[in-house]
């Protein structure tokens, strides 16, 4: 491969590092400002980012500084990182000099040159841009540029200092790669992971799990470097021993599940800043002989109700407001939740009302979900619980309001990962406001830090009313958040089903949208 010396032959460059594996490649690829990594011991990402860092340092004519300064936190991380470096250039056939052992200046928060220096190791390229990987942590990175490259962030002493400084060098187009496996759900690391799901921090992330790189051909490229005939079987008794030396210690070590310390998503002390005792708490039961009445008479009692309950709510609404709703299903045993939510003048979201209902039949669900949409102002988008039960009004509310306003979503944990981060925010920076209700904060309290992931388990509460629940107004009220956060008439994210046309149930289409 020839030197990189122009910006089109430096992308050609990158793209045709073929030895990557796609996790790898998705990493190298993206080269936004500032990105984070949480992944597996021993997949290659420092690797990877050696690879990247070569052709970085290498280009000429920037108009950019382009060092690269690697921080480890032992001398083996960094002479092991330079020499990756070295033989990236060697592939490469780029003129570099051999690596050199250096005391690079330290210099405290004042700019003063301490008198103990840094190990580091150093290649220079034919550009005149060098690689450094420093040995410690250094106290400041003032007054260089380039690119910063955190390897193992989680394991060092003062991670928010580094990244303070790290961050610097973006005024002058730096860049900043931060690479880590977790330590702890209380390090910084992890703390900045959940920031950047939370739409707090405006950085890249990636994650690669044991399984994850093993899927895209880690263990076939260590059978190619070995000289080892591969097989699924071979593989499979591979990955088995590698998690059993791990132990206790694997899901954080191979598939970036940091351990917990109590396990306390919410505290009640953050969820009662965000409950209002003005928003209303609605409650509405039926017994089971309900279901067997027939169509006409159960649409025109709960038709009956809502003119009665709801309709007083809906009266004077401010109709430039923005609206969403959020709702999690239940036909028998739990509650359905439905949570609409409008946007204030400051940005923030309030409750209209909590809703709860206890069996009721699916289609006086779906009138009374209907009959609350048709009058939001401004009504943007919708998150529905289309798990199990659930898809049928999720479909059926898709039917009517549009693939671009409602959002069928079957909650995993990918689902928990990516928004629950987000919606644990709001409660932080209070920015949402829901209804005063003792089990609504019992249904959030609920929530449990499993396996690094925020989530309900299994096991069910009972209420006030001494009826189960299961965390139910706190997935409403995580759906209404996500609904927030959606782009309002484009993709829709986690959605379970395409369109389908309604083939039938039309004839009560005038009760149903009563």
């Amino acid at each position: 491969m020839k030197e990189a010396t122009g910006q089109n032959d430096f992308d050609q460059a990158r793209n045709s590092t073929g030895i990557l594996l796609p996790y790898q490649k998705a990493w190298v690829a993206d080269q936004a400002d500032v990105k984070f990594i949480e992944k597996s011991r021993r997949v290659g990402i420092s690797w990877a980012e050696a690879a990247d860092d070569t052709l970085y340092a290498s280009q000429k004519g920037t108009g950019e500084k382009r060092n690269v300064w690697y921080i480890g936190y032992t001398k083996d991380m960094a002479l092991e990182f330079i020499n990756d470096c070295a033989n990236w250039a060697r592939a490469y056939k780029m003129a570099v000099s051999s690596i050199s052992e250096y005391d690079e200046p330290d210099e405290d928060e004042n700019g003063i040159v301490k008198e103990k220096k840094i190990l580091a190791y150093k290649i220079t390229f034919e550009s005149g841009w060098r690689i450094t990987a420093l040995s410690s942590r250094p106290t400041n990175l003032r007054g260089k540029q380039g690119r910063v490259v955190i390897d193992e962030a989680a394991f060092h002493d003062d991670l928010p200092g580094l990244l303070k400084a790290a961050m610097a060098l973006l005024m002058w187009g730096g860049q900043v790669r931060v690479i880590s496996t977790h330590f702890g759900d209380s390090n910084e690391f992890n703390s900045v992971i959940q920031d950047i799901r939370a739409g707090k921090k405006p950085y890249s992330l990636h994650r690669v799990t044991f399984d994850e790189a093993l899927d895209d051909g880690l263990y076939r490229r260590i059978c190619e470097v070995l000289k080892r005939e591969w097989s699924s079987e071979a593989e499979k008794a591979w990955r088995q021993g590698i998690i059993d030396s791990y132990g206790d210690d694997a899901d954080e070590e191979l598939f970036c599940i940091p351990s917990q310390g109590t396990g306390v998503w919410l505290t009640r002390a953050v969820i009662e800043k965000c409950l209002s005792p003005d928003i209303p708490v609605i409650r509405y039961e039926q017994p089971s002989s309900f279901a067997e009445l027939p169509d006409i008479i159960r649409y025109a009692e709960v038709k009956d109700w809502c003119e009665e309950v709801l309709q007083p709510y809906f009266i004077n609404l401010d109709a430039n407001q923005n609206s969403v709703i959020g709702e999690d299903f239940a036909r028998t045993g739990d509650l359905t939740i439905m949570n609409p939510l409008l946007e204030q003048q400051n940005a923030t979201w309030r409750a209209l009302f909590h809703l709860e209902l206890r069996n009721i039949p699916f289609q006086q669900q779906e009138q009374i979900f209907y009959y609350i949409c048709d009058r939001l102002p401004r009504f943007r988008y919708g998150a529905l619980d289309a798990r199990g039960n659930g898809q049928y009004l999720a479909e059926r509310a898709m039917q009517r309001y549009g693939a671009d306003r409602i959002a069928q979503v079957m909650i995993t944990e990918t689902w928990y990962r990516e928004n629950m981060p987000a919606y644990k925010a709001a409660f932080e920076d209070q920015t949402i406001m829901l209804a005063r209700d003792a089990d609504v904060i019992e249904d959030h309290r609920a929530f449990k830090v499993i396996k690094g992931v925020a989530k309900l388990p299994e096991i069910r509460q009972k209420g006030k009313d001494n009826k189960k629940r299961h965390g139910d107004s706190g997935i409403a009220g995580a759906m209404a958040w996500f609904a927030t956060r959606a782009e309002w008439g484009g993709e829709i994210e986690f959605q379970s089903t395409g369109i389908k046309r309604a083939t039938s149930g039309q004839s009560m289409n005038s009760y149903i949208g009563a």
